[in-house]
């Protein structure tokens, strides 16, 4: 091989570094960081990244260190809800764990990933933490408000059951998820008691569900690519097209992420 062509040789593309934050659980007496399998499993199937579990347990103060490090941000859903002090209300559901070290420190993360231009994915409470990061606030209880249907799944339900595919989602015409999926309306579980109500400076609602209440946003006037949903479509995923389409997104969206990167070191 001559030298030339030596140096006209593209470097090959590495797997994205996708960052995950954790969430607090308490069991026995002692405090874990965790994350649930059914989250990871589909990152590195369909998106074809390499997660990196991020624990949110000791501050921001190491923030940056892991953004050098990533091609973009994962945020997923979780059993506790976001203080709503963040987003300027008194707190509706006392009964109803929380974790301030993971609203604490993904609130940061989503400004300084999209300061960054790096791709963001989140579902359902990772939605609603994109949400009030940009300023927005959220139903506390849907369940309880005026024309909306109640979302949360029966706890005494067997698992397959809860996250049954329970109500249909409309999709926005001409929009980013329309052309993703390639259809008009999908069927989705549906597992929250709080939802979206008033939306964070530059995202967009695409989706809605049959009461009207917000299933996925977008931000393109602010993020190459910020995307979250509200229902899962990490459950199962490897038997839900639309998941799949919707993972391997993120992951075209992380590889674009590398690519820019090579080429500017490259410059």
């Amino acid at each position: 091989m001559s030298n030339s062509n030596i140096g006209n040789k593209q470097p090959s593309l590495r797997k994205p570094v996708v960052l995950m934050t954790m969430g607090s659980q308490e069991r026995k007496g002692h405090d874990y960081q965790v994350m649930t399998h059914k989250y990871i499993t589909p990152l590195v199937e369909f998106s074809d990244c390499v997660p990196v579990l991020v624990p949110t347990c000791c501050g921001t103060e190491d923030l940056d260190t892991y953004l050098d490090m990533a091609d973009g941000v994962y945020l997923t859903g979780a059993g506790s809800n976001i203080d709503p002090a963040l987003y300027g209300q008194e707190n509706q559901t006392p009964g109803k764990g929380q974790d301030q070290n993971r609203d604490l420190f993904d609130i940061p993360l989503v400004k300084a990933a999209l300061k960054r231009g790096l791709p963001i994915f989140g579902i359902c409470r990772g939605m609603q933490e994109i949400n009030v990061a940009l300023g927005g606030d959220i139903y506390q209880k849907v369940y309880a408000e005026p024309g909306f249907n109640d979302h949360r799944e029966n706890p005494e339900d067997p698992v397959e059951v809860q996250y049954a595919q329970v109500h249909s989602v409309k999709i926005k015409p001409g929009s980013w998820l329309r052309d993703t999926l390639g259809t008009d309306e999908i069927r989705v579980n549906s597992l929250h008691g709080q939802g979206l109500h008033k939306l964070g400076a530059g995202i967009e609602a695409i989706a809605h569900a049959e009461d009207g209440l917000v299933e996925a946003i977008h931000a393109p006037s602010i993020s190459p690519f910020l995307f979250a949903v509200q229902w899962h479509p990490e459950w199962q995923a490897a038997k839900n097209p639309d998941s799949i389409k919707i993972f391997q997104a993120f992951g075209d969206a992380c590889r674009a992420q590398v690519r820019k990167a090579q080429i500017k070191r490259a410059a």
